[in-house]
């Protein structure tokens, strides 16, 4: 039997085309069987999501015996709508870093991959010395809201946003004191 080995990493130019086959995958699915991220396809998350992501430096990949299986956008911009969060841990933009774009393929799911890229940021930020791991959810996503929860995460509120200016969203804040 071979060994799985899993490995988080930041991302590179050859992973943008598996990065965007995750986003595809997941927003046909999901368009077939009913939404649970709220993205649309073709609209949001696109590989101009992650190439832009990769061109600063904050696009990381989940990588499993070679294969890309899941993707993530971890940098420290916390859009408009976070200044209407109750966040418990007030702390500086620099001291925060938000998990974006979280894309675990239904092809990949079932394999604890997000909680292993939520627990990658959570070390992330304290080998950083950062004071907070932040993120959103649509409101919808019980799913995603459930595994944040479970990680220890504490519900921060949330806000009416236009994701990627595009679509309207219910969100709902989440937040870890490192």
């Amino acid at each position: 039997m071979r060994k799985v080995e899993l490995m988080i990493r930041l991302a590179e130019a050859k992973d943008i085309d598996a990065v965007e086959q995750g986003y595809r995958e997941l927003l046909i699915y999901e368009r077939e069987n009913g939404t649970s991220s709220n993205w649309v396809l073709d609209l949001y998350p696109v590989r101009a999501t992650a190439e832009n992501a990769l061109k600063e430096g904050t696009l990381y990949v989940a990588e499993e015996n070679g294969i890309i299986c899941g993707s993530a956008v971890l940098n420290q911009y916390q859009p408009e709508g976070y200044k209407e969060g109750s966040w418990k841990y007030p702390a500086k933009d620099d001291k925060v870093l938000v998990i974006h774009t979280l894309c675990i393929p239904p092809s990949k799911a079932g394999k604890g991959l997000g909680k292993a890229f939520v627990k990658f940021s959570e070390e992330l930020a304290a080998k950083r010395g950062y004071d907070a791991v932040r993120l959103d959810t649509w409101a919808g996503n019980t799913i995603a809201a459930s595994l944040y929860t479970k990680m220890g995460f504490e519900r921060a509120g949330g806000a009416s946003v236009m994701l990627a200016d595009v679509i309207p969203e219910e969100q709902i804040f989440f937040e870890k004191k490192v």
